[in-house]
C-alpha cells in the first residue's frame, strides 16, 4: 500500500516505486525538474535524456512510468517523440513542459495524449504533473 504524506496543508498519496524519464534539452530544466519531484516523490527512480531520440531509446529499455518532455529541442521535437512513445507504450503518462505556450502547441500535446504545463516549472506545476501521473494508478 502506498504511504501517504501531508503536502501543502493536505493529505496526497504517494506513488511508489515508479521510473520517471525527464526530457529536456536544458540540465538545468532536468535538474530543476528532478529536484521538485525527488522532494515530493525521494523514492522513484530518475532517468534523463536530452533529446527525443535519445528518450526513445531510454523508454525502449528501461521502460519509465512517467515522462516529462520539453517540446523544442535540437532534432526530434519532443511532441514528436511523445507521440512515438505513446504509439508504443500507450499505458505511459507524458507531461509536456514548455515555454512555448501557444495554442498549437498546447494542443498538438493534448491530441497525442499528453497533458501541456507551462514553464517555469514551479511547485505548483509539478503538482499538477503529478497528479496526472497518480491518475494513471
Amino acid at each position: 500500500m502506498p504511504k501517504r504524506i501531508l503536502h501543502n496543508g493536505k493529505l496526497d498519496q504517494v506513488l511508489t516505486m515508479k521510473k520517471l524519464l525527464i526530457v529536456d534539452d536544458s540540465k538545468v530544466s532536468r535538474m530543476v525538474i528532478r529536484a521538485h519531484v525527488k522532494a515530493v516523490q525521494p523514492d522513484w527512480e530518475f532517468m534523463e535524456a536530452a533529446t527525443g531520440e535519445d528518450a526513445l531509446k531510454i523508454v525502449d529499455e528501461a521502460k519509465p512510468d512517467f515522462c516529462t518532455m520539453d517540446i523544442n529541442m535540437p532534432g526530434m521535437l519532443g511532441t514528436d517523440a511523445a507521440e512515438q512513445i505513446l504509439e508504443k507504450h500507450p499505458h505511459m503518462r507524458i507531461a509536456i513542459f514548455s515555454a512555448n505556450v501557444q495554442d498549437t502547441m498546447q494542443t498538438r500535446a493534448n491530441s497525442i495524449g499528453s497533458i501541456f504545463v507551462a514553464k517555469p516549472v514551479t511547485e505548483k506545476s509539478i503538482a499538477i504533473v503529478l497528479n496526472y501521473f497518480a491518475s494513471a494508478a
